[in-house]
């Protein structure tokens, strides 16, 4: 680890953890060789790594490109340890920048290129990267943040042909920096729906360790797969799943820069013929919800997987139904990169995470850190070699959920006796109604089943008496007539389906739903927003 990363990182790192199994990486260890430069080593230098609707790129393609983009940092006063941000749309130049900042020696820094000025400026004051690469459709917004920060990165815009000249005066002989396995690699966001993202410190070994448990072991990635993604490579879940798993074992990655629509989606999936659909809960019920679901054709699919939010039961029955195509719901977290609790491709259970992914340990447990009984809702707790070092800059909150190699998790779970994992909600989401406890995911579940409902999210309305009671934000069906009547229904609907007290008290019909900068619904502006009607 450079002397700079070191000083700068707030508290030691984790103890490591060996559960069965685990990746025991050679030192050095940089995830440029392990993803990319084993490739080309190997011989598979001629095989496609990204697709587009323009063109196809070899791995030996972008290697050279991202030799070029490593040369140019250096060229440019970048040193190894620094960390650098990327705000690029989904395409080659993305994964050449990627690739650029690791072989050299950085820390990469992925961001949403579509944020507001005001959240460039915190990223930029929160992780300090020494210069950024901006493409040029959003440049302005990059340019217009660093007026009045108290920092601000020199930039790279990329696109168009000056780039493209810079690029060609670099090397492509940039040589890959020796870096150690727990050296940090990438920051991470974590998920969060109050306050600002955090930033997640994750090292070349979890990346690795990750793609041989998850993305080799359970979904059995091989060479002729091809990956298509719903989320956008910022979030860490498609990083994994639509770049890093496929080129550990020489697939391809399909890639698109355009918003994700139901239609995009489906032409993306008949022009390039993925294998492996990379997709989110919101999508899924867009897509079967879609008017001419039952005619595309996902006939390329065998698996599909599913995270960032809950999938509900009745959800994941429609998608069956529709496409017939096993989904995998799992759960993974930024502090442990990627998936580590999961159905399987031959072992699908609606309804649950699955079970615990090889080479990690999972448990539910109660406020004293002790396992709850097998059914019994508990806060989750995770160990495995994927653990992040540390919250940036966070010594407090790194402190409060990483202890003893364990990630305390605010999330809620229980575990059946055999070892299948069901998601409760986060714990600041969870309701005291009528002092019973209520799972949001619940009555969220039991309101889908509803025929006008297209999507449902559950909050804590406080009442003038100071009473916590459950509210409903719904999003309908086209065509369906909202008001007072079908407010009344969807109650009476709740009521008679679930124990009395968990109906909602209030129901709010809404065109859409707010997102985080990661595309999960934004339950905190929603409770927000009930504050703000009273």
């Amino acid at each position: 680890m450079s002397l700079r990363v070191r000083d700068e990182l707030t508290t030691i790192l984790q103890p490591a953890y060996r559960h069965g199994m685990s990746f025991d990486p050679p030192h050095p260890f940089n995830i440029y060789d392990y993803f990319l430069g084993d490739r080309i080593s190997g011989g598979a230098g001629e095989r496609r790594a990204v697709l587009t609707d323009e063109r196809s790129w070899s791995y030996q393609e972008i290697h050279d490109r991202a030799g070029r983009v490593a040369s140019l940092l250096l060229d440019q006063g970048v040193e190894p340890g620094d960390r650098v941000l990327i705000a690029l749309p989904d395409g080659p130049d993305y994964v050449a920048a990627l690739f650029g900042i690791l072989r050299m020696g950085g820390v990469v820094v992925m961001v949403n290129p579509h944020l507001p000025t005001d959240q460039v400026r915190y990223f930029y004051e929160y992780t300090t990267p020494a210069t950024a690469l901006v493409h040029r459709d959003v440049a302005p917004a990059f340019e217009e943040a660093a007026d009045g920060a108290k920092y601000a990165p020199s930039r790279l815009t990329v696109g168009g042909n000056a780039y493209e000249a810079q690029l060609e005066s670099a090397s492509p002989e940039a040589p890959v920096y020796a870096a150690g396995a727990d050296d940090p690699a990438i920051f991470l966001f974590s998920g969060g729906t109050t306050g600002h993202p955090k930033a997640v410190v994750q090292t070349h070994r979890s990346f690795a360790n990750t793609t041989e448990l998850y993305g080799k072991t359970v979904l059995g990635f091989r060479p002729d797969d091809i990956t298509l993604s719903v989320p956008k490579l910022y979030f860490g879940y498609a990083t994994g799943t639509n770049l890093f798993f496929p080129f550990s074992v020489g697939a391809t990655s399909a890639l698109f820069s355009e918003r994700c629509t139901a239609e995009t989606l489906f032409e993306k999936i008949e022009a390039h013929r993925p294998t492996l659909l990379v997709n989110v809960p919101t999508m899924v019920n867009t897509l079967v919800s879609h008017e001419s679901a039952a005619d595309r054709d996902l006939s390329s699919l065998r698996l599909a997987t599913s995270a960032g939010e809950a999938l509900p039961v009745e959800l994941h029955r429609r998608w069956n139904e529709t496409f017939g195509v096993p989904l995998l719901d799992g759960l993974g977290t930024a502090e442990m990169w990627h998936i580590f609790i999961s159905n399987r491709p031959d072992d699908v259970r609606p309804g649950t995470l699955g079970r615990p992914v090889p080479g990690f340990d999972v448990r539910a447990c109660d406020a004293d850190g002790d396992p709850v009984a097998r059914g019994e809702v508990g806060t989750m707790r995770v160990r495995g070699d994927s653990l992040a070092l540390a919250y940036w800059r966070n010594a407090e909150k790194t402190k409060e959920a990483f202890r003893d190699g364990w990630y305390i998790s605010g999330d809620m779970i229980s575990i059946d006796e055999d070892g299948y994992v069901t998601y409760a909600g986060r714990a600041d989401d969870m309701l005291k109604v009528s002092g019973k406890w209520l799972s949001p995911k619940e009555l969220e579940n039991c309101l889908l089943e509803h025929e006008a409902v297209r999507e449902a999210v559950v909050v804590g309305a406080r009442t003038a008496g100071g009473l916590v009671k459950p509210a409903a934000f719904v999003v309908t069906h086209e065509g369906i007539e909202t008001g007072a009547s079908l407010e009344a229904e969807l109650q009476a609907w709740a009521k008679s389906r679930l124990e009395p007290y968990k109906y909602p008290r209030t129901v709010v019909f809404q065109d859409d739903l707010p997102r985080t900068h990661l595309g999960k619904v934004d339950r905190g502006a929603l409770a927000r927003s009930l504050g703000d009607s009273r």
